[in-house]
């Protein structure tokens, strides 16, 4: 596979993405992942949520999940942003061919 401009710029994507990520998305991933485990274990156990083990875990699991599925979005859209304007400019920057004089 050659290495063009669309693999690299996807790198460069994927890391921006990643700081976009701990600037802007590990807390919202951490709250929306508790709120989550909240319901759950309210559907599971009732409200109001007594602080046992179990329910403690599934709400520690809930917010680990939320993080993480937060952080494969932001990564994987900076990559994919990151790929297809590195699409771009191979697109953009490669010679043309000359074709085939057509011979009378």
């Amino acid at each position: 596979m050659k290495t063009g401009m669309a693999n690299r710029l996807s790198y460069i994507g994927s890391g921006i993405g990643l700081a976009l990520f701990v600037v802007s998305g590990l807390l919202p991933g951490s709250f929306i992942g508790g709120v989550l485990g909240l319901k759950v274990t309210g559907v599971l156990f009732g409200l109001p949520v007594e602080p046992t083990v179990v329910s403690r875990a599934i709400l520690a699991v809930s917010m680990l999940v939320g993080v993480l599925v937060t952080g494969v979005v932001f990564v994987m859209a900076g990559a994919v942003c990151g790929w297809l304007l590195g699409v771009v400019v191979d697109a953009i920057a490669r010679p043309k061919k000359a074709g085939n004089p057509i011979k009378a």
